[in-house]
């Protein structure tokens, strides 16, 4: 199955900007994305619908990890899916150019916690996505309990059609 994510280039740059804050304590940032989920030819598409950052005293103290954050942020991040039912992704960076890879730390939580998200929202997919500054890798779960696939394709949507499209029609 081939999976695509789209985001808007204005969204993407928050979430970049946003992950390279600094914290108090974590090495790193972690936010939230929520999507919508649709059937493509051959796969799936995900439009990234929001962001939502992990605030300042979620964090929790874990030497070791770059960032850990506790049940309070997961349990926001839960309700930010419910509604509308959305795809829920954890994402933070690791900055840097090129495709970035996940650390056997992300892996590990990441097999640990995604699952908990199926139970706000059971029909929808899940993941985990990490970024660099100019790339991104993905792994969504398209049901608990089965293994992961990777996101394909990521798309950055910049440019809006600003001429107005429209048809004239003959009422009969």
């Amino acid at each position: 199955m081939k999976v695509a994510l789209k985001i808007t280039g204005p969204m993407l740059d928050l979430v970049r900007r946003d992950l390279a804050r600094p914290h108090f304590f974590a090495h790193e940032r972690v936010g939230f994305l929520t999507a919508g989920a649709a059937a493509a030819p051959g796969g799936l598409m995900l439009l990234v619908r929001g962001y939502m950052p992990v605030a300042d005293e979620d964090y929790e103290v874990a030497p070791g990890v770059g960032a850990r954050i506790g049940s309070n942020a997961m349990r926001k991040a839960a309700q930010s899916a419910y509604r509308p039912a959305s795809t829920l992704l954890h994402v933070h960076t690791h900055g840097g150019r090129g495709l970035p890879g996940f650390s056997g730390v992300d892996l590990k939580s990441g097999n640990e916690f995604v699952p908990g998200f199926f139970q706000s929202c059971p029909k929808m997919p899940h993941g985990l996505l990490v970024l660099s500054d100019n790339g991104a890798t993905g792994l969504l779960w398209l049901e608990p309990g089965k293994p992961s696939v990777s996101i394909d394709r990521f798309i950055r949507v910049d440019q809006p059609i600003v001429e107005q499209w429209g048809a004239k029609y003959e009422l009969a």
